[in-house]
C-alpha cells in the first residue's frame, strides 16, 4: 500500500462530519473514523463516506475475550472498510481471533493494525499507572512482534517507534502513526509527537492528523501541507 495521509474525522455528529468532507472537492481523502462518531451515528455513517470514495479506517481499538472479539470483527467485516484495529495488549490469541473473524468467506480481508501504545501515554505513565516494567521503545518493539506473529499487517504506534517497528518486524510490516502536529502547531493532548516530513524519516506509511487538519481555518490548505510535508 502506498503512503498516505489519513484525516481524523473527529466531529460528534453526520453533519458537521458531511459538511467538513463536502471542502474536499478535488480530492477524496483517506479518513478515520473513530469511536466518536461510529458511536453517534452507526454503521451507516461508514457506508456514506465509502459511498462517496473515500477510503476509511474504521478506528474503534477492539480489547475483549478472543471470542467476542471474533464475533465484532465478523460483523465489522460487512463494513468493507480498508483498515481497522484492536489494542495489541490482548494477547495474540485476541489478534488471531480478530483476523480470522474480519477474513470473509472469500478470503479477503482489509487491513488489521494492532495499537501498540497510544501516542497520549508517556512512559512513566505506563510504568506506574499500568505496571509495565519495560520501557516504551522494548514495549512498543514487543507487542509488534506479537502483532506479527499473529498474522497482522501492522500496528499503530507513535512515530517516535516507527523504524524500531521495522527493523524488528520488517520493512513491509505497516506503521500508521497518530500524535502529527505541524512544526508551528499546539501539540495539545499529545505527548509523543513528530512533524509529516520527520515523520515520514523516521519510517511511518500513514499518518494520521486530526486537529492540524480539521480545527484549521483553511482545512483543504492544511491537508495539501501534510501531503506535501509527508509524501515530499
Amino acid at each position: 500500500m502506498a503512503k498516505d495521509v489519513i484525516i481524523a474525522l473527529d466531529f460528534e455528529n453526520k453533519e458537521k462530519t458531511l459538511a467538513f468532507l463536502d471542502q474536499f472537492t478535488t480530492r477524496k481523502p483517506f479518513v478515520k473514523i473513530g469511536m466518536e462518531l461510529y458511536y453517534g451515528e452507526g454503521p451507516d455513517i461508514v457506508r456514506e463516506i465509502k459511498a462517496r470514495g473515500h477510503k476509511i479506517f474504521l478506528d474503534l481499538k477492539l480489547h475483549d475475550i478472543p471470542n467476542t472479539v471474533k464475533k465484532a470483527m465478523r460483523v465489522l467485516s460487512r463494513l468493507d472498510v480498508d483498515m481497522t484495529n484492536l489494542h495489541a495488549s490482548g494477547t495474540i490469541a485476541m489478534m488471531e481471533a480478530a483476523k480470522e473473524g474480519l477474513t470473509r468467506e472469500d478470503g479477503t480481508c482489509g487491513v488489521l493494525l494492532a495499537v501498540t501504545q497510544l501516542t497520549s501515554t508517556s512512559e512513566e505513565r505506563m510504568q506506574q499507572e499500568l505496571l509495565v516494567s519495560a520501557t516504551m521503545p522494548e514495549a512498543v518493539k514487543k507487542y509488534a512482534q506479537n502483532a506479527k506473529a499473529a498474522g497482522l499487517m501492522g500496528v499503530v504506534c507513535s512515530p517516535l517507534e516507527a523504524a524500531l517497528v521495522k527493523e524488528a518486524c520488517g520493512a513491509d510490516f505497516l506503521t500508521v502513526t497518530p500524535g502529527i502536529r505541524f512544526a508551528d502547531g499546539d501539540v495539545g493532548d499529545q505527548v509523543r509527537v513528530m512533524t509529516p516530513a520527520k515523520a515520514r524519516e523516521g519510517g511511518s506509511d500513514y499518518i494520521v492528523v486530526g486537529r492540524p487538519i480539521t480545527a484549521a481555518s483553511d482545512p483543504v490548505a492544511a491537508y495539501e501541507r501534510c501531503i506535501a510535508e509527508f509524501l515530499g
